[in-house]
C-alpha cells in the first residue's frame, strides 16, 4: 500500500472505532430496564465505565481528524476551496439530517404506539418549529458535533493566523487548555472542541511528516507513553476544574495514533466505510430499541447489559445495509445525506 493509501486506511479504521464508541456513549439503559432495583448499580457502573470513560475519546478523536485533514497542506490560497468542500460535506448534511429528524419526531409523536416511546408529546408542525429544529439540532442531539465543526471551519482564518507561527501556536494551545481546565465558557463555541480541533490543526500545519510518516518503534513508544499518561492523570484528583478528563480526551487519541502502525491494519471492510451514516442514524434507533426492549424485559438485569454490548454491532449492521440500499436506489439523495463521502 502506498503512503497515502495507508494513511486513508488508518483514518477509516480510527473513524470506525470512534463511531462504535459513540454508539456506546448513547446506549446506557440500566434505568430503563431496572428502575430502582439493586442490580441497577452494577449495570450502571459497567455502562458508565464503557460509555463515559473509555468511549469519551470518540468525539475528541473526530474533532482531531477533522482539524488535521482541514489544515494538512493548508495555505491562504486553499481557504476558499476548503470552505467549498465543507459546505457539501458538513453544512448540507447538517441541515438535511436535522430536518429529517424533525419530520420523524413529528410523525412519531402522532402515532399512538410510538408516541409513548418517543416521549416528546405532540411535536408542532409549523415553519417556526421546523427552522428552529434545523438550525439548533433540536431533535438530533448528536449533531452538536457538526454544529461546533461548522463554527470551527468558519474560524479558519483566525485559527490559521495563530497556529502558523509555531511558538505562538503552542503558547495559544497551552492557554486554551488552561481555560478549558478551569471550565471557562464563551457563547456558542465549545472551548474543548476548539482545543481538540486546534491541536490537530497544529499538527496539520507543522507535523504532517510526523503524523503520516512511516511508523518506528520510537514513535510507538512515544504513543504508549502518551496513552499511559492519559490513563494515570485521569485518576488523579485535580485541585480545580476538569483537567484530568480533558487531558485524557486530548492525549489518548494521539497516543493511539502513534502506537498503531498503519502496516498492521488490513484494508478496511466495506461496512466500515459508512461511519457518517452510522453517526447520523444511530441515536434515534438506539433510543427506540432500548425503550422498546425495556417494555418486554423490564426487571431482568442481564437484558440491559446484553443489549448495551450488542448495540454497536446492531447499528453497524443497520447503517451499512441501509446505506447500500439508499446509495443504489437514491444516489443523489445519498450524496447529500452523506456529504459526498
Amino acid at each position: 500500500m502506498e503512503r497515502e493509501a495507508r494513511f486513508r486506511n488508518k483514518i477509516t479504521w480510527f473513524t470506525f472505532v470512534f463511531s462504535v464508541l459513540v454508539v456506546w456513549v448513547h446506549s446506557t439503559n440500566g434505568e430503563l430496564f431496572l428502575g430502582q432495583m439493586p442490580d441497577l448499580r452494577r449495570v450502571e457502573a459497567f455502562e458508565h465505565f464503557m460509555g463515559n470513560t473509555i468511549a469519551q475519546i470518540a468525539v475528541p478523536g473526530f474533532f482531531m481528524m477533522s482539524g488535521y485533514l482541514f489544515y494538512s497542506n493548508f495555505s491562504w490560497g486553499s481557504l476558499e476551496k476548503k470552505w467549498d468542500s465543507r459546505i457539501r460535506s458538513v453544512l448540507v448534511p447538517f441541515l438535511l439530517w436535522n430536518f429529517i429528524y424533525y419530520l420523524g419526531y413529528v410523525a412519531g409523536s402522532r402515532l399512538p404506539v410510538v408516541t409513548d416511546i418517543v416521549g416528546k408529546g405532540k411535536v408542532p408542525l409549523d415553519w417556526y418549529t421546523a427552522v428552529e429544529a434545523v438550525l439548533n439540532y433540536t431533535y438530533n442531539y448528536v449533531f452538536w458535533y457538526l454544529y461546533q465543526l461548522i463554527l470551527l471551519i468558519l474560524l479558519a482564518p483566525v485559527i490559521y493566523g495563530i497556529l502558523k507561527r509555531r511558538v505562538i501556536g503552542i503558547a495559544a494551545l497551552i492557554v486554551l487548555f488552561c481555560f478549558v481546565q478551569k471550565g471557562c465558557v464563551i457563547p456558542l463555541l465549545n472551548l474543548d472542541a476548539l482545543l481538540y480541533y486546534g491541536t490537530a490543526a497544529f499538527w496539520g500545519i507543522h507535523g504532517t511528516e510526523y503524523v503520516q510518516g512511516r511508523w518506528t518503534w520510537k514513535r510507538g513508544l512515544a504513543g504508549a507513553a502518551a496513552a499511559a499518561s492519559a490513563i494515570m492523570i485521569l485518576n488523579i484528583p485535580w485541585p480545580a476544574g476538569i483537567g484530568g478528563r480533558v487531558w485524557y480526551r486530548l492525549v489518548m487519541p494521539q497516543g493511539l495514533w502513534l502506537m498503531i502502525n498503519s502496516d498492521w491494519l488490513p484494508g478496511a471492510r466495506w461496512w466500515m466505510k459508512y461511519n457518517f451514516f452510522l453517526y447520523a442514524t444511530h441515536f434515534a434507533l438506539v433510543r427506540l430499541l432500548n425503550k422498546t426492549a425495556a417494555r418486554f424485559f423490564s426487571g431482568y438485569w442481564p437484558a440491559p447489559i446484553l443489549l448495551f454490548l450488542a448495540m454497536p454491532g446492531i447499528m453497524v449492521w443497520f447503517s451499512s445495509r441501509a446505506g447500500v440500499r439508499l446509495r443504489a436506489r437514491l444516489p443523489r439523495l445519498w450524496v447529500l445525506l452523506n456529504g459526498g463521502r
